[in-house]
């Protein structure tokens, strides 16, 4: 058995070399997985979710990985681990996930092509690999593989110990996961996963998704009189559910765009001045995000910036809202009922429960006596902030600002990816998000893409950040 591969400055632009020198061979590998239709959320492509599956594993297995499928109800896990020369304790040991399945192609008529044939385009900012799933998520993975396949193929194995996890029904709310994690958990642990579903900052700027927000969702129903009421013959002396609704939604936020649910705020921790001076550095322009979807003006929190509100403060959105007569022309109603969908963005360490129950008192607060108030909830999950005082972040941030044209920033996510807080909850894992999307990349749109130099500079800082992890 091998050592340890060095880590050094020349050993690794070994590696880099034989990434440019393969990059036609990495191409036509992450074509080859592109071909394969493994829609997760549609039951007519179950054998092809399985073919990608072991795809993955036949493509492992050739690298040196002990590579297996593990069955679930829905589709297969792809687990792999070590690789050769690469004896256990050496170094720190990784976790790297992904996800083979890719989302449904409707509506498939405004596809400029076969959305399962895929090829490089030249575009006016550069070449693409246009497919559906090349963003999302099989080119990010395959940067991960690639780059593994570059170490192994200069040096005989890894710098440090690397496990992987692909699964299969991340496009469909992953129902196996969890169960497998609980179930199967022991032999995924690691000192630090490592997940490649993200973006970068922009086209220049590698980022690395320290805070992931939470998510807490809430439907909210107010029954007044037992049926519609003609509003000529009841209005005034009837209590309008609409009306009801109206105030309670409107009392969630006050002038300045703070919550008013009581002890909102208790767990949402202010960033560190390091971090905010970061942000601020990026040059995030407010206007031109806003401007883009027709908008002028920042509508959250007063005296917060526009990043803050997107990536580290909470937040209340009302999703929808019916009640009444919604059909065309005029009908003069008095409605039974009113409902709205709200959801909540968390943060730090806010407890979806406990909001959950704040929210409904405070619902319940102002509802009056003739009317009745009922709940459904729906999904909860709270916050993931990563540990970046553990030095192999400030190793990685620093191994992608070696590759790319600007520093590499430590960035929140608007969105929650689930991924990272069960890794944490079940497997005890912090977990590096990083990932080489861009924002015109229409994952889950028709036309899906992943830019050329994304692919290739993803397989370079996938290199780097393993040797990085290493010296580490």
């Amino acid at each position: 058995m091998s050592q340890t591969p060095p880590t050094d400055d020349a050993a690794l632009v070994r590696v880099l070399d034989r990434i440019d020198a393969d990059l036609p061979e990495a191409l036509e590998r992450l074509k080859a997985l592109l071909r394969i239709p493994s829609i997760s959320t549609d039951p007519a492509f179950r054998a092809q979710c399985a073919d990608a599956a072991q795809w993955l594993r036949e493509d492992l297995a050739a690298l040196g990985f002990e590579a297996r499928l593990d069955a679930t109800p829905g589709h297969p896990m792809v687990v792999a681990h070590g690789a050769p020369g690469k004896a256990a304790g050496q170094g720190p040991h990784v976790l790297f996930y992904g996800h083979y399945d890719v989302q449904p192609v409707d509506p498939l008529e405004l596809w400029h092509r076969d959305p399962f044939d895929p090829e490089v385009e030249e575009t006016a900012v550069g070449k693409v690999i246009r497919a559906r799933g090349a963003a999302d998520d099989k080119g990010q993975l395959m940067t991960f593989v690639e780059a593994c396949r570059a170490w192994i193929a200069e040096h005989g194995s890894l710098p440090v110990q690397v496990s992987i996890l692909f699964e299969g029904e991340e496009e469909s709310g992953s129902p196996s996961l969890v169960p497998y994690l609980k179930e199967r958990g022991d032999d995924l642990k690691a000192d630090l996963a490592m997940i490649c579903d993200t973006g970068m900052f922009d086209p220049q700027t590698p980022a690395i998704s320290t805070m992931l927000r939470g998510l807490l969702g809430q439907e909210v129903i107010i029954t007044g009189p037992e049926r519609d009421l003609h509003s000529g013959m009841y209005g005034g002396a009837a209590m309008n559910p609409a009306r009801v609704l109206a105030r309670i939604l409107a009392d969630l936020h006050d002038e300045e765009g703070r919550i008013q649910v009581p002890g909102f705020y208790d767990d949402v921790p202010e960033i560190s001045d390091e971090l905010r001076a970061q942000w601020d550095g990026l040059g995030f322009d407010a206007e031109a995000f806003l401007g883009a979807v027709g908008l002028k003006h920042p509508a959250g929190e007063k005296g917060r910036t526009a990043l803050e509100m997107l990536w580290s403060r909470p937040t209340c959105e009302i999703n929808g809202m019916i009640s009444g007569y919604t059909g065309a022309g005029f009908k003069t109603v008095l409605p039974s009922k009113a409902s709205a969908k709200v959801s909540f963005r968390l943060v730090g360490q806010q407890d979806p429960a406990k909001l959950r129950e704040a929210f409904q008192a405070f619902v319940r607060a102002r509802v009056p006596d003739d009317c009745k108030v009922e709940f459904i909830n729906h999904s909860a999950g709270p916050a993931s902030v990563m540990a970046t005082d553990h030095p192999a972040y400030e190793a990685a941030r620093q191994a992608l600002s070696d590759e790319w044209p600007r520093e590499a920033a430590f960035v929140g996510c608007g969105g929650s990816i689930p991924i990272a807080g069960y890794f944490k909850t079940i497997l005890g894992m912090d977990s590096l998000l990083i990932g080489f999307g861009r924002d015109d990349d229409q994952i889950h749109s028709p036309n899906e893409k992943y830019d050329l130099e994304s692919f290739h500079k993803g397989i370079r800082s996938w290199a780097r950040v393993l040797a990085a992890l290493a010296r580490a």
